[in-house]
């Protein structure tokens, strides 16, 4: 009989994660806006009230990583909720852009905080023979928010007084995941570490887990491949005369994720993360090149479900492999590790690409991306497919 995944626990941390994402996203695509609206900022200042959250995010996860060790992960994700519900209310202070600027940080600090507990939390609870699987349905929590919380941001603006709307659904969503979590019983192993482990862990692995650096490494150079996509995807569809197609290309590249993220997550369990992490490299560099070309709706579409099962497979497969190679007592640090790495390549990629964008055209920005995420393929055989490899040889002999 196989151990439980969907218990009680799991789904509501999940939905804490989902709800805390959707937030993020629902801000990213709207405050900008709102920035200019209210203080008449120039676009640079607005982008930086936009882009600041990440970097408080970054900020987060350095933190929750490592602190959770000392205080757990369950109380780390109270001080993220009490944060992020502290923060969603600061929204409506009218104190300038200096202020805004502030909470955006502070905001950002408080869902680093809590996706770095939450995936730790869900690594405690997921059984060893399904924490691949598990940890694939769990992202799926951060997929649909990516989804949904753009598409609400974009309707709630045309709204009247639609920003004074969507600050106040910020303080209700996080009044109940904080209600929510109420109900979470957590009954976690305890795993401090000796005094001989506390003596051997140098200043750097207080912060990072080595052992989650090569596999969240890659994930650095994926998420800088992909990230052109989520912030230029508009610019280029008018370049390219395809706006109309390009409004559906999340929706298919989420459904695609839907559907086979159950299956791969399956298969990291029972076959490894090879039999995977290859096709999926490939898949994304051939959507990314049917991307670039694009000169139809259909092939515009193709290109995001090669995308959606490329690179959205690769995403879960790869966190999950940076909490499996890691010993218990420091899961927290090597999920914050993971997404340290990755959303620094989500959020460098697209400032240096726009420094590119002015003596070239979009399409081929994005045909450059091809060459950089198929040497992830040979850097993955380096870095840990090699290794896995010759574990499973040597476990058949």
């Amino acid at each position: 009989m196989q151990e439980k995944i969907w218990t009680k626990d799991f789904i509501i941390v999940s939905f804490i994660n989902f709800m805390a994402i959707l937030m993020f996203y629902l801000l990213m695509v709207t405050i900008a806006s709102y920035a200019i609206d209210k203080y008449d900022v120039s676009t640079s200042t607005a982008g930086l009230v936009s882009s600041i959250f990440i970097i408080g995010s970054l900020f987060g996860r350095l933190g929750a990583g490592r602190s959770i060790s000392k205080l757990g992960p369950s109380k780390m994700l109270w001080i993220g909720l009490i944060l992020f519900f502290i923060t969603s209310c600061l929204y409506f202070l009218e104190a300038g852009v200096g202020v805004l600027l502030i909470v955006r940080l502070a905001q950002g600090v408080a869902v680093g905080t809590i996706g770095t507990a939450t995936g730790t939390i869900v690594a405690y609870l997921l059984p060893a023979s399904r924490k691949g699987e598990g940890i694939g349905y769990f992202s799926l929590s951060a997929i649909l928010a990516t989804a949904v919380g753009p598409f609400l941001g974009i309707f709630m603006m045309k709204l009247e007084n639609g920003f004074m709307t969507i600050f106040t659904m910020n303080v209700v969503l996080s009044i109940l995941i904080l209600i929510g979590f109420f109900f979470v019983k957590l009954n976690l192993p305890v795993t401090k570490k000796t005094a001989a482990q506390e003596e051997e862990t140098s200043f750097i692995s207080k912060f990072i887990e080595p052992k989650a650096v090569p596999i969240s490494f890659i994930a650095l150079i994926v998420g800088f491949a992909y990230s052109g996509i989520m912030s230029f995807i508009s610019f280029f569809a008018k370049e390219i005369n395809l706006v109309e197609a390009s409004s559906y290309f999340f929706l298919v590249y989420a459904a695609v994720i839907i559907f086979s993220r159950p299956y791969t997550g399956k298969l990291l369990d029972s076959k490894g993360a090879n039999i995977i992490v290859y096709p999926c490299i490939a898949l994304f560099a051939v959507g990314m090149l049917l991307f670039s070309q694009a000169s139809a709706g259909w092939m515009l579409l193709v290109a995001a479900a090669l995308i959606g099962f490329g690179y959205g497979n690769f995403n879960s497969i790869a966190q999950a492999v940076a909490v499996k190679v890691t010993e218990p007592h420091r899961f927290g640090l090597a999920t914050s590790t993971y997404f340290i790495l990755y959303d620094l390549g989500l959020g460098i990629g697209p400032f240096l690409l726009g420094f590119v964008e002015p003596y070239t055209t979009y399409r081929m920005i994005f045909l450059a991306m091809v060459p950089v995420i198929v040497i992830c393929l040979p850097l993955y055989y380096v870095l840990y497919g090699k290794k896995e490899a010759m574990q499973k040889k040597n476990a058949a002999v």
